[in-house]
C-alpha cells in the first residue's frame, strides 16, 4: 500500500475497478499524492482513492439496499430519542467539521432487531441504530456516545480509506450480497465490508480509537456528558461471552478507558463552551 508523503489534503482518483490485483495495484501507486488526505480533526495521513462525492453516492445506495430488508421502528419513545439525538450530533459534527460533515444529508432509521448490539454511519450520514444495543446505552448521553463515534468514522472517511486499502474488496462481494439477499454486489460489499453496515468487524484498532477521540468531542459539542462515554464501555466491555459486534475491533477495555480519561478535560470544557453558549 502507498504511503502518503504529507499531511496536504490532494484531489482524488477515480472508483478503482475491481479487475486484478495488478491494476489495483497500478492505479494506488499512480494516484500518489493525490489520494492523501488529512483526517479532519486529527490530521493523521490517510491514503483514499476515493472521492467525497464517490463515498456519498456509495453510502446512499448501500442505505436504500439496506431498508429493504430491515423492520424500521417509526414512532414511540425510542424512535423520538435516535432523531433528537442524531440531530444533535449531526449540528455538532458540521459545527467541529464542516469541510465534510457539512456536506452529508444526514438521516437515521432504528432497526427493529434486539439481537444485533450495534450501530452504524455511512458517507453521506446516513445513520442506523439497533434496538440491541439500547439496553447498553441507557440513555440519550449513552446513544449520543454511540452515535458520535459513528459519525467521527463516516467524517474521517475511515471506510474509503478500507475501500482503497481493500481493492473493493471482490472476494466478499458474493457472501455480503447473499447476507442481504440483494443482487448489486459490488455495492453491498463494498460499504457492507468497509463500513460496519452489517456488524462485521470493518475497522482498525487504530480507526477506533481515532473515532472514540472524534466521537467523543462531538458528543461533548452537542451538549451530551462525555463521561458517559467510559459507563457505556464499561457496560459494554461486561457483557460476558463474545463481545458485541460493537466492540470487535476496538482497543481493549481498559486502554479505551485510559484514553478516553486522558481526552476527558478537553471534552468536559468542550461542553462547558456549548452549554453556557445554548440560548
Amino acid at each position: 500500500m502507498p504511503r502518503c508523503r504529507s499531511n496536504r489534503s490532494g484531489g482524488s482518483v477515480p472508483r478503482i475497478p475491481s479487475s486484478g490485483v495488478a491494476m489495483v495495484a497500478a492505479v494506488l501507486v499512480a494516484s500518489v499524492p493525490m489520494g492523501c488526505q488529512s483526517v479532519s480533526g486529527t490530521g493523521r495521513s490517510q491514503f483514499n482513492a476515493y472521492s467525497v462525492e464517490e463515498e456519498i453516492a456509495l453510502g446512499d445506495r448501500a442505505f436504500d439496499e439496506m431498508l429493504e430488508v430491515v423492520d424500521v421502528i417509526t414512532s414511540g419513545p425510542r424512535h423520538e430519542m435516535v432523531i433528537e439525538v442524531t440531530e444533535r450530533i449531526a449540528a455538532a459534527a458540521e459545527r467541529l467539521h464542516p469541510d465534510i460533515a457539512g456536506r452529508f444529508d444526514w438521516e437515521v432509521v432504528l432497526i427493529d432487531d434486539d439481537e444485533i448490539v450495534n450501530a452504524w454511519a455511512l458517507p453521506g450520514g446516513k445513520m442506523a441504530v439497533y434496538t440491541g444495543i439500547l439496553p447498553y446505552t441507557l440513555d440519550a448521553d449513552g446513544l449520543a456516545a454511540v452515535m458520535g463515534h459513528e459519525a467521527a468514522h463516516a467524517i474521517a472517511r475511515h471506510g474509503g480509506e478500507n475501500m482503497t486499502r481493500q481493492g473493493l474488496v471482490g472476494i466478499l462481494a458474493i457472501g455480503a450480497a447473499a447476507a442481504l439477499d440483494v443482487e448489486d454486489h459490488s455495492i453491498v460489499a463494498a460499504a457492507a465490508n468497509a463500513y460496519g453496515l452489517l456488524g462485521e468487524p470493518a475497522f482498525s484498532r487504530g480507526q477506533e480509537t481515532e473515532a472514540d477521540e472524534l466521537g467523543l468531542f462531538i458528543a461533548a459539542e452537542a451538549g451530551y456528558d462525555p463521561r458517559e462515554a467510559i459507563s457505556l464501555w464499561e457496560r459494554m466491555g461486561a457483557a460476558g461471552g463474545e463481545p458485541p459486534e460493537f466492540l470487535s475491533t476496538h482497543p481493549s477495555s481498559d486502554t479505551r478507558i485510559r484514553q478516553l480519561e486522558a481526552l476527558m478535560p478537553l471534552a468536559l470544557e468542550i461542553r462547558r463552551r456549548r452549554l453556557a453558549d445554548a440560548p
